[in-house]
């Protein structure tokens, strides 16, 4: 049984990656009907929060049926960063994560994300005082190291332990890679290895089958997986690795109709959260992976992502719906 604290997670848990412009209330929601055990946030800005920029503010909201859900945070000022803490733990998540693995420019070369990883140091003092300042579980989630000659993830996952959090997701690639080239998860294994490590190790990188993730449950003896992109578009992956790994069965593959209607749940969620505007504009990248595979769709798919007119993405997802029997996967 994995357990945060005392948060109980079963015996093999699925967590939903926390992704830009991805892991948002609306997505979460699928997650979790079809199988996620822990959810985080999309990623939050400790500046962003402490000068209440809306949209910082706006990727606070959480809601009861996501629970357990975390909320992540990251930053390169470690006051700014407790005090991020302070005001995400008066939003009452189940726990706080900090943000070590984000490779992007803009946030690694400010010394946030994974750019910390150039400062081994630093990220313990704030792992340290983020614990100190909150009363919540606090996680971590990172990658092995800035390069292929930094990879120190065995004895800065231990370091992290004993300042006090509580699990670690690790990514399998350095900073280097970005999403390059596959996710070393022997590195992964070996910090769950390590006979000081007593909090849960999650796995995150290239599990997107349920036979990958049973044979990386097997072989590398993680306590659980995160699932990052092979979620997108596709909310089903929890259910089916869960199945997959309890009976060594596949579960029925999503029909089109069970298709449209994630994707019919998932824009009105958007539209209902976001607003009309914002709402149609980031489900575009969703839709490609909800009809992955269907045989001459092109031309719906097409309407789907460069229409920005909610009733008509309603009238195309309802004729798709309508129209169920004519469709074919490849």
């Amino acid at each position: 049984m994995a357990k945060i604290r005392d948060i109980e997670l079963g015996n093999f848990p699925l967590l939903l990656a926390p992704m830009e412009d991805v892991s948002d209330p609306p997505f979460r929601a699928l997650c979790k009907k079809h199988g996620a055990d822990l959810m985080y946030t999309e990623f939050i800005s400790s500046e962003g929060l402490i000068r209440d920029a809306v949209k910082s503010v706006q990727k606070l909201d959480i809601f009861e049926y996501e629970r357990p859900v975390g909320i992540q945070i990251f930053g390169y000022d470690i006051e700014s960063m407790k005090r991020a803490t302070e005001i995400t733990q008066q939003t009452n998540p189940d726990i706080i994560d900090i943000n070590y693995g984000c490779p992007v420019k803009k946030v690694a070369n400010k010394g946030a994300g994974a750019g910390i990883l150039r400062d081994i140091p630093k990220m313990v003092e704030m792992t340290k005082e983020i614990v100190k300042s909150t009363h919540l579980p606090v996680t971590v989630k990172t990658r092995l190291g800035w390069d292929d000659d930094t990879k120190y993830i065995v004895e800065v996952a231990e370091r992290l332990q004993d300042v006090g959090i509580e699990a670690i997701s690790i990514h399998g690639r350095t900073r280097k890679q970005m999403y390059k080239g596959e996710a070393d998860w022997e590195l992964i294994a070996a910090v769950k290895a390590n006979p000081r490590m007593n909090i849960p190790v999650f796995g995150n990188g290239d599990v997107n089958t349920p036979e990958k993730a049973l044979e990386y449950k097997t072989r590398y003896n993680v306590d659980g997986i995160m699932i990052g992109r092979a979620s997108i578009g596709y909310p089903w992956i929890f259910n089916e690795i869960k199945h997959f790994v309890n009976t060594g069965e596949h579960l029925a593959k999503p029909t089109v109709i069970d298709r449209v209607d994630a994707a019919i749940q998932h824009l009105e969620m958007s539209v209902q959260w976001k607003g009309e505007i914002l709402g149609v504009a980031e489900m575009k990248r969703h839709y490609t992976n909800y009809f992955k595979g269907i045989r001459d769709f092109k031309k719906t798919r097409m309407k789907l992502v460069t229409s920005f007119e909610l009733e008509v993405i309603r009238e195309t997802l309802n004729e798709i719906k309508t129209n169920a029997d004519q469709y074919e996967f490849v």
